[in-house]
This record gives structure tokens, C-alpha cells and sequence, in this order.
């Protein structure tokens, strides 16, 4: 039989109501769930001795399970007069004195101050259909006769959907008049249908919680806050528009529960769970289906915790990496959980009693009750993360310096811009003399001059020297390896180069060159002062006679460089510089960099024989194939090497395509460059090899 109507309309309508009622007949309709799925939120809000007025009764059991349990001063309104008259046969001998009354709640009866609690389930959703003049002007009537009944101190608790049009009425109706606001999560509500007929229709239950204040002349005081099941305390929020948010972000987590519950392979899923206290993310989990996996008792669901800092490597922080995890830690479902910088954590044990509630609500369907789920990580802890620094830039916005512990107890250093809060601006690695036993021992030192302190492993504090002679960055690497393409490398080291380089960040590249190759003279181009202040104070750099940093927009400079009448020329041109615009399908460079006449200027300022290396990130495959087509057009001679596991690809651009090598004669060209940077004397890292970053190079 359906119940339902045939436009959300008639939800306000008396005689849809008379009908729905004749026809269901007698079996109780509990709308958005039972009374022990809302008993603990009720007894919450509703003290035994106090007067309860609900609205909207129906024929549900709520009231009379109240009742029962010792809520006795109960009034029941409705429009409906079937319901009414269902409702008082149904109790008229066992519940006497609870009373049943057909009224309209627009319009109520009842003497102002009347009550203590007004209980509403359901009610203002079915009359609140729509933004409609008249659909607002009768919700109008009915929020101001609940607030009239009701006395000072005295309760509005709403049982509703908390939809967005919703919410935005009943919390704006209620800020207005100088009620406080709380929005309370029904725990455990997530799989609740609004009808049985309408089985897709699958929201969370929240529980309006509008306690009625004295006015006070000129006060313009608005208490907002939300409370969610896991948490035992509201947390306070700043606005309506943030209260609205915070609702929004838990209606499309439970949307994704339920439709993960439901089915295997919905994507890349993933989500953020919030702080209970502050509102910031505190958890970003990624939800990884991997259906090659044949089901087992054991293997059907597992937790991976990131240690912190290592979020940003390729198989924690891409998509790719993250199936590649997935299958080879060989579960039906695998939930990878990355931790937020500026968010405290006690420790695996913590972390995992604070997570285990949650998760378990993205468990894939038809894993066995009361099955152990394992959580996993890299080494059985949490890593180390220590912000150093956080500041703003004008032009990058919001940005922190990090240090993080990486394999083998290395720490690196970290520049991250928070609008783009998952990828490395920059990073250097800290000289491994500052060890674990060194530590601890300042530890134990400064422990005695005051009795706070960072924990045991705790990173070097600011003025501990950068490794100089190690790149952290892959594209980095390459680049420097792209060097080997220049005449005689063996003869790099006694070549007086000149090198300009577009984009400083942490200095890390400029500074490699200027170290290594101590005949080389660099212009590093900045547009923002402050990366030019973290690179000297964070990261070791420094400018010297052979090494100068412009403040300049890098177009203005080489458009004035080559315009100028005196045009230099130099050996190599390197573009690692970033875009601002996060909605361009290429992050780096800025789309200018590769203009077609820009390019053309790029090209006159580059020697005969020189090289011109581009760090490009670009997720749009019809933009990279213009982008290459442009610098083929520039440059008769173009390779491209692809950065395996990152989006990067560094391309190296040529004047003199009769130069043209095989990946044979590369890869000598590199060794023999190798070989000379790896002399006595000479700070060299033995981790990589550069032969290696010119292997996959090919000729487009």
C-alpha cells in the first residue's frame, strides 16, 4: 500500500492526513526512528516532572513509551481527527492521564507559558515543504505559538532531517528571538527511512534543541552549537552559517556510509572527521575497495594509519599508491587515515580508541558481526611531526614550516602552503649528527631548567644545519641530472656556468647548484619576499657574489631581460615555479610561463649550446599536449623525463637539434657528470645515482 503523497505538498494538507491514517489504520507510523533509537537524546532534554506538549502526535508510540518510563504529564495535538480518535481508545484505561486533543498547531489553545518541553517529531518537516510564501508564513505561526507556550528556560526539541531549508528556518527563527541553538546527532541513525515504501531515502537524524531565553533589551548574543553522537560535550560554533556546515559535512558522512555499507567500488571515496571541540579536521580517511581480493573471514576490512608527514608520498597520498597499498596489504577494504599538523595525538592506542566507533560505520557489507578489525601503519607508531614556524604571505596565503621524521630517524624540513595543504612547497633534509641519544640528552638537559618540553623525539630545533648535499625532491634531482646534457659535464665543476632560476621556495635547487658546482654564477627569481625570509631562516640559504635572488614576477624579469639592450645569456634557464589558481588543470608552472611569445623570450636569453629544464604538473592531457607542442616549437630539441609516482615531468629544452643523443649516450653523459661531482672534496649524497633520473628520458 502507498502512503506516500503524490507532491510534498500535501504533507500540510488535513485531508492527507485524514486519509493517511484511515488507510494505514492502527499500526503505529514512527517517523525518523523508534523510541529507543531517540530515548537517550529524550531523556537528554525532558526531566520526568516536567509538562510536554507534542505536536504533530500521530499515532506514534513515542508518547505512550514516555509515559510508561515515568514522563506522565503528557499533552498530544494533532490535525488529524482520525488519529486523535485511535490515539485516546488506544489509552484512555492505560495511561489515564495523559490527554489527546485535535488542534491546530498554528492556532494552539493553550494559555501563554504553559509548558516546559514542546516535543515536535517529524512535524516541522512535513510542513515546511517548501520556500513558498505561504509554506513560510504558516511555519511563521506555528515556531511563534511554540514559543509562546513555552515557558522561560522551557524547550523546543525537534526531531527532524535537518534538510538545508530546514535548518536555516528553524535556526534562524530561533537565533533571532534569543533562544540558544544546539544541534544534536542522533546517535546511530544513519540507516532510518522516513518511509518504509522509500527505501533509497537514507539521512541522519538530528535533534533541534531550542531553549527559550529572557529577552534582553540590546543584546545581540547568538549561541549556536552542535553535538555529534561520538562526542559527549556540544561543541560551540561562531555562526549559523558555520552551524549549517558542520550539519551538511555529517549528512554526506552518513551518506557514504550508508551507500559503502551497501556496495563495494563506489572510487576514490574519501572524507574528513572533524574535531568534536574545535569543528578543524582532524582525520582525512580514503576508502580503498580492492575487489580482486577473494573474501575470507579475516581479510575483509582494515585500518592504515599514516604516520604523520609522510601523508604526501605516493603511496599514502595518490590514488595509485593507495590500490598499490590496498593490494598488497590484501584486505576487501582498506581505510587509510591521514593526521593534521596542529592537531594533538597521544599515540597509536589513542588514535585507535578514538577511531574504532567510526570507522567501523564504512565496514563493507557482508563482513561477520564482532569481527576484529586490525589497524595497521609503518612501524607500529604515529611518526613525528613538529610545526616550527606558521605565518602568512600576501601573495601564498597561509603557510607552516614542518619538521617530520622520515625512514631510518632522518627529520625533514617542510614548506607547505595551507591552500594546498597536501603537497611539499619544499623540503630539506637535517643533518643526521643530531641523534635520537643527542636529543634526549637536551631533553633531559633543558627538562631541568624548565619543566615543560617537546617529547623525546622531538626534530632539531631552527638553527640545526640543512644537508646541503642532499636534494629531497625527485623532480630536483632530475632536473640537476639535465645538467649531463650540457657540452663536456666532466668538465662542469672548472666551467664558469651561468644559471637562472625561476622559483626559490625553501632555495633548495639554487643553493645545490651554487654548493656543487663552485664556478657557477645564479640569478634565483622570487616573486613573494617572504619565501626569500623562510629559505634564509628555515632553510640554510644564503646569497653570496655567485648567488643573487631578485624580487621580481619571473615574466617581468625575463620580458625585461630580453629587451634589454646588453641581453645575457645564459647556460641554463629552470622554471619550478607554481601557480596560485588551483582551478587550472596545470598547477606548475603558471600558464604565461609557457606562452607561445613568452617562450620566444625565454629562447633569446638562452645560449647556443645551453639548456632550458621546465618542471610542468599538469593533470589536463589536452593542455600538457598543447604545452609540448608550444616548447617543440621553440625548442628543436626536446626530452621529457616522467617523475615515476608523482605527476611531475621535467622537460629539457634544446637550440641544436644536431645534438640529439640516445638514451645509451645520456646515460654516459650523466656517469661522467656523476663521477666528477662525486670526488674527493666534493659533498655528495650516495643514496641516488644520477644516471638513474636520466633513464626513462625520451625525445617527444
Amino acid at each position: 500500500m502507498n502512503l506516500l503523497p503524490k507532491s510534498s505538498k500535501e504533507f500540510g494538507s488535513v485531508d492527507y492526513w485524514e486519509k493517511f491514517f484511515q488507510q494505514r489504520g492502527k499500526k503505529s507510523f514512527e517517523w525518523y526512528g523508534t523510541y529507543l533509537e531517540l530515548c537517550e537524546v529524550l531523556h537528554k532534554y525532558i526531566r520526568p516532572r516536567e509538562k510536554v506538549l507534542v505536536i504533530g502526535c500521530g499515532n506514534s508510540e513515542l508518547s505512550e513509551q514516555l509515559y510508561d518510563v515515568g514522563y506522565q504529564d503528557i499533552v498530544n495535538i494533532d490535525i488529524s481527527e482520525v488519529a486523535i480518535k485511535q490515539m485516546k481508545e488506544r489509552n484512555a484505561s492505560r495511561r489515564p492521564h495523559m490527554s489527546f486533543l485535535k488542534m491546530d498547531m498554528t492556532q494552539m489553545e493553550f494559555p501563554d507559558a504553559t509548558f516546559q518541553v514542546v516535543l515536535d517529531k517529524g512535524t516541522l518537516d512535513a510542513v515546511l515543504t517548501d520556500e513558498e510564501e505561504k509554506t513560510l508564513q504558516q511555519v511563521d505561526r506555528m515556531l511563534a505559538e511554540v514559543g509562546r507556550v513555552l515557558q522561560v528556560g522551557g524547550r523546543y526539541l525537534c526531531i527532524s532531517l535537518a534538510q538545508a531549508h530546514v535548518l536555516k528556518k528553524a535556526v534562524g527563527h530561533f537565533s533571532r528571538e534569543g533562544w540558544m541553538v544546539r544541534v544534536h546527532q542522533v546517535a546511530d541513525s544513519q540507516d532510518h527511512q522516513v518511509f518504509e515504501a522509500e527505501p533509497r531515502f537514507s539521512l541522519p537524524v538530528f535533534a533541534f534543541v531550542m531553549t527559550k531565553f529572557r529577552p534582553v533589551p540590546g543584546s545581540a548574543l547568538q549561541i549556536f552549537e552542535l553535538c555529534t553522537q561520538e562526542q559527549g560535550k556540544p561543541a560551540r560554533l561562531e555562526s549559523a552559517d558555520r552551524l549549517a556546515e558542520a550539519v551538511r559535512e555529517r549528512q554526506h558522512y552518513a551518506w557514504l556510509c550508508s551507500q559503502l555499507r551497501r556496495k563495494a567500488g563506489l572510487g576514490s571515496v574519501s572524507l574528513d572527521l572533524c574535531s568534536g571541540d574545535t569543528g578543524e579536521p582532524r582525520y582525512t580517511l580514503h576508502v580503498v575497495d580492492n575487489p580482486t581480493v577473494k573474501p575470507s573471514r579475516d581479510n575483509h576490512f582494515a585500518i592504515f594509519i599514516i604516520p604523520q608527514g609522510r601523508e604526501t608520498e605516493w603511496l599514502f597520498g595518490m590514488d595509485e599508491g593507495r590500490k598499490q597499498l590496498a593490494a598488497s596489504a590484501g584486505f576487501r577494504r582498506l581505510v587509510t587515515v591521514a593526521l593534521h599538523r596542529g592537531q594533538p595525538y597521544d599515540g597509536m592506542e589513542s588514535i585507535q580508541a578514538e577511531l574504532s566507533p567510526r570507522v567501523m560505520e564504512l565496514a563493507p557489507a557482508g563482513m561477520p558481526p564482532q569481527q576484529q578489525v586490525p589497524f595497521l601503519s609503518v612501524g607500529g607508531d604515529i611518526g613525528v611531526r613538529t610545526v616550527r614556524h606558521q605565518d602568512h604571505s600576501a601573495l601564498s596565503g597561509d603557510y607552516v614550516i614542518e619538521d617530520v621524521q622520515g625512514e631510518d630517524r632522518w627529520y625533514f624540513r617542510r614548506l607547505i602552503f595551507l591552500s594546498n595543504r597536501n603537497v611539499v612547497q619544499s623540503e630539506a633534509r637535517l643533518l643526521k649528527d643530531v641523534s635520537h641519544r643527542a636529543q634526549k640528552k637536551r631533553k633531559k638537559d633543558r627538562k631541568k631548567e624548565r619543566p615543560a618540553d617537546t617529547s623525546e623525539d622531538s626534530p632539531p630545533a631552527p638553527g640545526q644545519s640543512i644537508d646541503k648535499s642532499y636534494l629531497c625532491c625527485e623532480h630536483h634531482k632530475a632536473m640537476i641530472a639535465g645538467l649531463a646534457l650540457l657540452r663536456n659535464p666532466e668538465l662542469l665543476l672548472e666551467t664558469p656556468l651561468t644559471l637562472l632560476v625561476v622559483g626559490l621556495g625553501g632555495g633548495s635547487l639554487p643553493l645545490f647548484v651554487h654548493d656543487h658546482f663552485p664556478k657557477s654564477c645564479v640569478d634565483a627569481i622570487e616573486i613573494d619576499p617572504s619565501m626569500l625570509e623562510v629559505a634564509t631562516q628555515w632553510f640554510g640559504f644564503s646569497q653570496s657574489d655567485r648567488m643573487k635572488v631578485h624580487i621580481a614576477d619571473g615574466l617581468d624579469y625575463i620580458n625585461s631581460l630580453a629587451g634589454g639592450e646588453e641581453r645575457p645569456h645564459y647556460d641554463v634557464i629552470m622554471f619550478d615555479v607554481d601557480s596560485k589558481d588551483p582551478t587550472l588543470g596545470m598547477s606548475c608552472p603558471p600558464p604565461a610561463f609557457v606562452d607561445q611569445l613568452f617562450l620566444q623570450k625565454v629562447k633569446s636569453i638562452l645560449s647556443r649550446e645551453g639548456i632550458f629544464i621546465l618542471n610542468l604538473v599538469c593533470r589536463d592531457l589536452e593542455l600538457k599536449a598543447s604545452v609540448l607542442a608550444g616548447l617543440k616549437a621553440a625548442f628543436p630539441l626536446l626530452y621529457v623525463r616522467r617523475i615515476e609516482g608523482e605527476v611531475n615531468e621535467i622537460l629539457f629544452c634544446q637550440l641544436q637539434p644536431e645534438q640529439k643523443l640516445a638514451t645509451p649516450e645520456l646515460l654516459e653523459m650523466a656517469q661522467a657528470l656523476e663521477r666528477t661531482l662525486r670526488k674527493p672534496g666534493q659533498a655528495w649524497d650516495d643514496t641516488y645515482v644520477l644516471s638513474d633520473m636520466l633513464k626513462t628520458v625520451k625525445i617527444v
